[in-house]
């Protein structure tokens, strides 16, 4: 009887340590270590070099900066989490959706590298608040989170809005708190990001090349850009502080009169994208000659 029962104790025991043991892989795996990160971050800028997507931004991040997670994310492909620099990738977004390493980026589609470039961009943005007080970063970088400032102001703190995304044409005028309008220039320079990203490598896609060897490439881009700030496409959206208004949504969405402005996309063409001047005046010009389009409002520091 005695056996039978220390035998039923050590299974017991067993299945105990194993299930400890099986907790800690998940935790291990949802939570790479410093030199784990450090490793993927590495990754991540080979991979970008390799398709010949921008990394001059990702370059200027610390390679341990950024944590990353993986969960099995339900509403959301990933999400970053700024002040925690923690980001949050869907573990299909992993290597053999283990949960451990980020995928090569060689094998992720257009849209997961759009949803990619997006995150990065906000770890980007924390990396420069992080900074911007001490006086560390360099001369162009400080430039940059100086410049957004200047848009929160005079950008964003009153923005147009569409109350119902389905009726894209009724917008309304919304008055926001620094932090949400803060978010909102977030949301609107990283939709334009992933946006720039996405259309790059549908356009090398369909033409068989990379877009820095083809002049008639890069003027599809152009192109793009142009029917984007026609049709209003590249705006944002904000997470309303008023737990009353969290209740009948969990974002606004901002309209197309506060769209990306052609300053706004200038710089962030310049300083985050590293496109050639070439293709940043052709654009500059394309979105010039739309008639009777709001590309924003002026602001003082509208110069890249």
């Amino acid at each position: 009887m005695l056996g039978v029962f220390m035998h039923r104790w050590l299974a017991v025991l067993c299945g105990l340590i194993l299930l400890c043991a099986g907790g800690a892989g998940r935790s291990m795996a949802a939570e790479p270590t410093a030199s784990g990160a450090a490793k993927m971050w590495a990754q991540l800028i080979s991979g970008a070099t390799a398709l010949r997507l921008p990394t001059g931004f990702l370059r200027a991040i610390p390679p341990d900066f950024v944590r990353f997670e993986f969960d099995d994310l339900r509403t959301y492909a990933a999400e970053y989490h700024p002040g925690e620099h923690r980001m949050v990738l869907n573990r299909t977004l992993s290597f053999h959706a283990a949960g451990r390493d980020v995928r090569p980026l060689t094998t992720m589609t257009p849209k997961e590298l759009e949803v990619l470039y997006h995150e990065l961009f906000h770890a980007y943005i924390d990396y420069l608040e992080s900074e911007e007080s001490g006086g560390r970063l360099p001369g162009p970088e400080q430039g940059l989170i100086e410049f957004a400032r200047e848009m929160q102001v005079c950008r964003y703190r009153e923005v147009f809005i569409t109350p119902v995304v389905q009726r894209s044409h009724e917008t309304e005028v919304r008055y926001l708190s620094d932090p949400e309008a803060w978010e909102a220039l977030n949301e609107t320079w990283a939709v334009f990001v992933g946006w720039a990203v996405w259309n790059q490598l549908e356009i090398e896609k369909k033409g068989g090349r990379f877009m820095s060897e083809s002049p008639q490439l890069s003027m599809e881009w152009v192109a793009r850009f142009r029917r984007a700030i026609e049709t209003g496409e590249l705006r944002g959206y904000y997470v309303p502080q008023d737990p009353d208004e969290r209740r009948v949504t969990q974002k606004r969405f901002l309209a197309g009169k506060s769209q990306i402005s052609l300053g706004e996309s200038q710089r962030l063409m310049k300083q985050v994208l590293g496109l050639p001047e070439k293709i940043i005046g052709a654009a500059e010009k394309a979105a010039g000659q739309i008639k009777n389009i709001s590309v924003g409002h002026p602001c003082p520091a509208m110069a890249p």
